[in-house]
């Protein structure tokens, strides 16, 4: 048996780590565009408080996989899917341009969605989905620290990744203000009165909220970078927080089902039998995806034991919660998921 994972976040991680173990003498190859391991994405948005974040979120390195016996192919992308031939394209420095699969395990996660007015501007702005864009903001962000100054940053995106890293970088002593187009923050996970307490909270730490604004466009003036609505604000820079969108595109192209995500069944299959996808990506029935921690460890370790024959009933996922990691602020009812 010869098996492909695409992706290094928890889904394929974990997977590949747990298939290892009920099955040592199969070939497992995971390929991902990342270079510095896995790594724990859901401390991005605690990225400026933590002086040692680029060490501390390393979960575990490649080369640590690459000791319980799974080939990991670091910095390379697939480019393409035969699900006839049933190989896989890569691009990246490895010698391998194709590889075989048995099994292919789509485990790509999601990408920061951009609104489409954004895209022209994408130049522009920060988004925060991966360690590489933390680095790029706290690049930026330290020659003001080596002047003893403080960026003013502007957050695009009310929901719980804008709330998240607008309160840690209110906590890190930056300067920051929140333009969110609804009239009350993190609208979708949260009742009205928890959204009036992140509100207070949020400014309480300093960070001024802007509810109701349509936000048109953004630009450079003479190094400074403005938030256009009816007004024009300036700031040092911008982060569009505005959701995020399955990664759909190689399974699109190799003709599998895709609709708000990959189009899987109970048994996290795809309209191609031998490839399956996880996490974020993975669309199941009523359109329902499963962006959180808890049911995407939950699909790899029950997929893991499914192609092993360990189990035979359909994935479901369990009873979780969440919460917004927001310095100072609880919610008092339960997330709406």
């Amino acid at each position: 048996m010869n098996i492909v994972v695409v992706g290094s976040g928890i889904a394929g991680v974990t997977f590949a780590e747990k298939y290892r173990t009920l099955s040592p003498d199969t070939e497992i190859t995971l390929i991902t565009q990342e270079h510095d391991g896995y790594y724990s994405r859901p401390l991005l948005s605690r990225g400026f408080t933590k002086t040692d974040i680029e060490q501390s979120i390393i979960l575990k390195s490649f080369d640590k996989l690459r000791e319980s016996n799974i080939d990991v192919i670091a910095g390379s992308e697939i480019t393409g899917i035969d699900c006839k031939q049933k190989t896989v394209a890569i691009d990246g420095p490895c010698q391998e341009k194709f590889l075989t699969y048995d099994k292919l395990i789509l485990a790509q996660g999601s990408e920061a969605f951009v609104p489409p007015p954004f895209r022209p501007f994408e130049k522009l702005f920060f988004k925060l989905n991966s360690l590489a864009d933390l680095k790029a903001m706290r690049k930026f962000r330290q020659p003001f620290l080596n002047r003893n100054q403080h960026p003013h940053w502007a957050v695009v995106g009310g929901g719980l990744i804008g709330c998240e890293v607008a309160s840690d970088l209110a906590a890190a002593g930056d300067k920051v203000t929140i333009y969110h187009m609804m009239d009350r923050l993190m609208e979708r996970q949260l009742v009205p009165e928890d959204s009036a307490g992140l509100l207070a909270v949020l400014q309480a730490s300093g960070v001024e909220v802007l509810l109701n604004q349509a936000v048109q466009s953004f630009a450079d003036e003479g190094g400074k970078l403005c938030v256009k609505t009816d007004v024009t604000a300036e700031y040092d820079a911008i982060v569009v927080a505005t959701g995020f969108k399955p990664r759909t595109g190689l399974a699109q192209q190799a003709g599998l089902d895709v609709g708000r995500g990959i189009k899987v069944n109970a048994y996290l299959q795809t309209s191609d039998e031998d490839v399956f996808a996880l996490g974020d990506a993975a669309e199941l029935s009523e359109s329902k995806l499963y962006a959180y921690i808890l049911p995407i460890r939950s699909q790899a370790l029950w997929l893991a034991n499914h192609l092993t024959g360990q189990e035979q009933t359909p994935w479901a996922p369990a009873l979780f919660s969440t919460k917004a990691k927001v310095h100072g602020f609880e919610a008092k009812y339960p997330y709406n998921l």
